[in-house]
């Protein structure tokens, strides 16, 4: 029996190769899209390149409001789209003024993925340095919104200066250790986080928080919030204070009124005359105007040894222009005379001890004269039971007192307690006291250390009996000269010398004493 063998299928061999032509003409076609699709992208992005120099430059004229220019420029394109410019300056006016900011080199790094989101990953400023003309004398910023978002802007060993008043002064500087910036833009507010070196008072600090977004119409209105630390603050800078200080707090608000309230500590806090350290902790709360540099303070309260001190005041602009001037209203209640006068004073202890109450109002202006010399304070205070620390002085007032009192006789007289009330005024470095409550007029030089004190003083019994010997005898004499009021004399009496070596005496030529109201 004999097998038939088919023959091959025709049809279905050339349906396979209709297939294979097919699919040839897809490649074909799909390749040449793609490749229009490269081309038409290319010649897109080759007329709307956001890293040509072209477009940086007209972004950054319009970010910064000044004229820009550079020495070098760079693309890149692997692996990331961007470029490199070198010797960047922002001006603005003449040629001639010192430029805005100068970069040495600025770095900026893109995605093709942000190409279409209009968002830059990173910019890098190496060697940036900012200055900041005296506020109104330049033109006011018209700054035109960006659809660009920066991710980061990094600008680490940067640099501000602001100028001064005076031309030849050196230009306040603060030296920038780290500067991180994130979502820069104008859809939202960007994070920041910075460590500055201060310079005045010099120390290191730190702070982040958030900023903007820029109001363009009333910059002040512009949000700013955050959190700070500042320390290793050297106060010694300052005429006659040393110590160092560590301060932290938070702060929030707008730039025209940010609200501030932190800690400050000084656990070496000294007045250089006194040489006396001691641990200065306050708590504050206060407003900063950053438009115009001013501070205001609401509430301080500060604690040193057993003295509780309450302080509100404002560090602004002078009337003439020219620097800041503190303005400052102390108010103690639980204070003690012997800490406000160790502050001062060299000796192991302080001249007076007691409870005091005071009330003054201080001025510091600006200028270059010593801080003692140029620091007014006016005010009152009273002491509640002081008595002098040096034994020798409480001595000569106790036989004052007992002779006063018509107890010559007496060779141990009961300690005084001395109640004092009065004003103060300090200029210049002296005290002047007036209108005490005892009738005793004067200066105290907290320089030199030098006692003009002057006034009445009422005896209980004749001058003659307050003092023994020769001494007595004259003032026998001179008994006719005072007038007598009550049971006994008005002596006019002075304490002069100093502070450390007090002398007492009569002080007949004493007009302004003579003719007060008697005691």
């Amino acid at each position: 029996m004999s097998s038939v063998t088919p023959a091959p299928a025709q049809g279905s061999q050339a349906e396979r190769q209709r297939r294979r032509r097919r699919a040839a003409k897809l490649v074909a076609l799909s390749v040449i899209l793609v490749c229009v699709a490269v081309g038409a992208t290319v010649f897109g992005l080759s007329r709307a390149w956001p890293f040509s120099l072209v477009q940086v430059l007209q972004n950054l004229q319009e970010a910064s409001d000044s004229q820009v220019q550079i020495r070098a420029f760079h693309q890149t394109y692997f692996p990331a789209p961007g470029c490199i410019l070198e010797e960047v300056s922002f001006r603005r006016g003449s040629s001639e003024t010192k430029p805005l900011i100068t970069i040495v080199r600025l770095t900026i790094r893109g995605s093709y993925l942000g190409l279409l989101s209009q968002r830059v990953r990173r910019i890098t400023a190496e060697g940036m340095r900012i200055f900041i003309p005296l506020f109104g004398t330049g033109e006011a910023f018209r700054i035109t919104p960006s659809r660009i978002t920066i991710d980061e802007i990094v600008a680490n060993g940067a640099a501000i200066e602001f100028a001064y008043n005076d031309p030849g002064h050196s230009p306040l500087r603060f030296d920038i250790h780290e500067a991180l910036l994130r979502n820069v833009g104008w859809s939202g507010p960007l994070a920041y986080q910075v460590k500055v070196r201060n310079p005045e008072p010099p120390g290191e600090g730190t702070s982040e928080g958030n900023f903007g977004v820029w109001t363009k119409n009333d910059p002040g209105e512009t949000p700013i919030s955050g959190k700070y630390r500042f320390e290793q603050a050297d106060l010694s800078v300052y005429e006659g204070i040393a110590g160092e200080l560590t301060s932290t707090g938070k702060f929030g608000g707008k730039l025209a009124h940010i609200d501030i309230s932190g800690t400050t500590d000084v656990p070496d806090f000294e007045v250089k005359s006194g040489h006396h350290p001691v641990r200065l902790t306050t708590e504050f709360s206060a407003y900063v105007d950053a438009t115009r540099g001013d501070t205001v303070l609401n509430h301080v309260a500060a604690d040193f040894w057993k003295t509780h001190l309450t302080a509100q005041g404002s560090i602004a602009a002078s009337s003439d222009g020219k620097g800041k001037t503190a303005l400052i209203d102390f108010k103690g209640s639980r204070a003690r005379i012997e800490d406000l006068l160790r502050l001062f004073v060299e000796g192991n202890r302080a001249p007076m001890s007691g409870n005091v109450t005071l009330q003054s109002r201080t001025e510091i202006p600006p200028g270059p004269e010593k801080f003692l010399k140029k620091i007014k304070v006016q005010g009152g205070f009273g002491i509640a039971g002081g008595t002098f620390s040096d034994s020798s002085t409480q001595q000569d007032v106790n036989k004052l007192s007992a002779g006063a009192r018509g107890e010559k006789d007496r060779d141990e007289p009961e300690t005084v307690l001395t109640d004092l009330n009065g004003q103060v005024s300090l200029v210049s470095g002296a005290a002047r006291f007036t209108d005490l409550s005892f009738r005793v007029h004067g200066t105290y030089n907290l320089i030199n250390h030098a006692i003009d004190l002057r006034g009445q003083m009422r005896a209980d019994t004749k001058i003659s009996n307050t003092s023994t010997g020769t001494k007595a005898l004259l003032l026998k004499m001179m008994e006719p000269f005072f007038k007598t009021k009550r049971k006994g004399e008005i002596v006019l009496i002075k304490i002069s010398g100093t502070y450390e070596h007090p002398t007492f005496g009569l002080d007949l030529d004493d007009k302004h004493a003579r003719n007060r109201p008697s005691p």
